[in-house]
This record gives structure tokens, sequence and C-alpha cells, in this order.
């Protein structure tokens, strides 16, 4: 990799700042090979006369800027309010899509160019800034200058309390994890000696559902399995079930003190920096991080992550808390998911539309074994 990177046909800064330009591009080239990014991003240091859709406006006060936010947001621009007198323990809160993302921690004086590398690396806004966040000046002369130290990464603000005592933790290596529709697979796969399985059931609040969550419950007791429900946490709790596993959108919904008082474990899904720093504010007993590939089993509210960015987040939460790889994943990319030394991956359509599931099963469960 060389010392410096051109970001060319870029208008990076506005006003044109090319020491700024200069440091981005330095630290840019430290960062690896990734994918272009295809959004026109520029950050502006101070408010132009005609925003656009691709511009970060940069202010340490927003109060002088009211009037005019709401009709830049309109136009598709983003405000990033960064402040503190201590810039160890500073904020700095990005404005975009109707979204705020609140963050409070160190602003390095190369935090702007940073976030500018970390824009062109395809990251969206909001995880740039996290990631900017984590930079820290000279990091560029590092061997491998990516963040990766938890410590050194923000915390997000406005967050509910989390429960008062962790969530109950699970094997750090959860291995193949079938995510299944009905109790009906999840019995016939546990049998096959799978020992972590998910039910994603699509019924609604019933008795139909509760007798599917009790069968669950018991079959995973029967194989002595992990066996998490999905989103239906009060009737997985009732039923006494291993583990409960919620989206980003339940945080603020779910009783989260309920289900750790109950000793039910935790697992949360993340699409990204921002939202893993805020499932690890709860204490979660794992994070699922995807889509890794292009996913047809739900819509996803972001781009396929990649193998590049799964190993990234590998390295971040090793040691911190277990980590499932998820989304599009089958027999043929299973290897090069476990490469990046992530424990666990789940699975559904090569489980579910195998032409075999039993055999489906055992080349899974035998990936992990090479």
């Amino acid at each position: 990799m060389t010392e410096t990177l051109r970001l060319q046909d870029r208008e990076l800064f506005w006003p044109p700042a090319d020491e700024l330009t200069e440091t981005a591009e330095r630290i840019r080239a430290r960062l690896g090979d990734w994918q272009p990014t295809h959004a026109p991003w520029r950050i502006c240091l101070t408010p132009p006369d005609a925003p656009n859709g691709g511009d970060l406006i940069i202010v340490t006060d927003a109060a002088p800027h009211l009037a005019n936010i709401a009709r830049w947001m309109t136009d598709g621009a983003g405000v990033i309010e960064a402040a503190g007198e201590n810039p160890k323990a500073a904020r700095a809160t990005l404005h975009l899509g109707g979204e705020r993302y609140a963050l409070e921690g160190e602003l390095a004086e190369d935090w702007i160019p940073a976030l500018a590398a970390f824009l062109d690396c395809g990251f969206d806004p909001h995880d740039a800034l996290v990631l900017a966040l984590a930079w820290r000046d000279g990091d560029e002369q590092q061997a491998d200058a990516w963040p990766v130290d938890i410590k050194r990464f923000p915390r997000v603000l406005g967050l509910p309390a989390a429960p008062a005592q962790p969530f109950a933790p699970c094997p750090a290596k959860l291995g193949l994890y079938p995510v299944l529709p009905t109790a009906d697979w999840v019995e016939r796969v546990l049998d096959y000696g799978v020992k972590t399985v998910q039910l994603r059931s699509k019924q609604p609040k019933s008795p139909a559902l509760t007798n599917e969550i009790e069968r669950c419950v018991a079959a995973g007791r029967k194989h002595d399995a992990q066996l998490f429900i999905n989103d239906h946490w009060q009737e997985a709790v009732a039923a006494g079930a291993y583990g409960v596993h919620l989206g980003q959108e339940d945080l603020r919904e779910a009783d989260l003190g309920a289900i750790a008082a109950a000793g039910v474990r935790l697992g949360l899904s993340t699409h990204g920096y921002f939202e893993m720093l805020t499932a690890l504010h709860f204490r979660p007993s794992y994070l699922a991080c995807g889509a890794v590939f292009a996913t047809t089993t739900k819509a996803m509210p972001t781009a396929p992550q990649g193998l590049a960015r799964l190993a990234r987040y590998v390295k971040l939460l090793d040691g911190v808390v277990p980590m499932v790889a998820i989304g599009g994943i089958d027999g043929n990319v299973l290897p090069e998911v476990l490469a990046t030394g992530a424990g666990s991956a789940a699975v559904v359509r090569a489980v579910t539309e195998a032409a075999d599931p039993a055999v489906a099963v055992a080349a899974l469960r035998n990936a992990f074994t090479q």
C-alpha cells in the first residue's frame, strides 16, 4: 500500500482545504483496499450557500443554524454538530435523513480527514463518524491502521438504561446456527446434532404460536441445545427458553430487564458500527453482524457488509462478546466466512431449501472442523 492515495475527481472539503485533503489521502492509503464509495460526500467546514444531498455540514453549535438545518436536511444534506471544550470527551451528533446519531468520545486533531477517509471506504456517514471518533493522530503510521480497540470507540448517547444485571452468557463460539421457521424444523434439525438454533416464526401472537415456542423449548432441553426465539420475548420467557433474539427496533419496546432477570440470553442484530455500539450498551449475550451477503429472507436496512468488513468486526468484538455472522451464508461461502475468524454463522435457506437437509447440515457442520 502506498503512503498516499489520490482521491481523484472528488471535492472532499468545502471550502477547499489542501492540507486536510493531503491528510485524508494519507490516512486513506493506510486503510486497505475497499470498494470506493458511490456517494459523493463532501465535508463542509462552513455552511455552503447552496448545500446538496452529498454534503455533511460541520458546525460547533447548532443554535445559530436552526432555521437552516431543517432546509439542509430536506435537501438531503447532513449536519454534524461537534462540540466540547475537552477533545477527549467531546460530543459529535450527526443529523441525517430524519435520524439523530449522538456520540461521545475523543476528537483527534485529524478526525475530519479521518472521517473523509472512512467515507471513501464506503461506510455510511453514521458508521464513518464512529470510526473517525475511534481514530487517533498517528494511527496511519501503524502496521494496521484500522481501529479495532473497543476501548477507543465512542459511546452512543440517549439510550435507555441497560438492565441492572448483564444478560446471561452463552458459548464464545456458537458454531452452526440455523434460523428456522417452525417447530417441526427446529425438532428436525436438533435431531441432526446441531447445538444452536433459532425459531423465527412469522405467526402472529396466538395459542398456536405459544405452542410452537413451547415445543421448541422442549426440544432444546431434550438435546441440551441453545434454543433462541426471535422477537416473541414474552412467550420465550414464559416458556423458559434459553435465549431471545431481537432487532435494533425492539430495543425500546422489549422489557430487557425482565429478560435479563429471567436468566434468558439475549442476541441482538447489528448492521454496522453504530448499531454495534448501541447493542453493546445493553451487554447482550451475543451480537449478530450482517447481512454479510445479499439475502432474500428478509428486507435489510443496509447493503451487504462483505467479508472485509466482517473481518474487522471480528477483531473489534474478539474477547468482548460472541459474534454471529448472518445473511446470505451457504455452504459455498461458509469457509470464507469462517476464515475471518467468526466463531458462528447463521444459515437459513442453506438448510430449509436443501434437497436433503440432513446431508446439508452435516456438510455445514463439517466446515467448522476444517
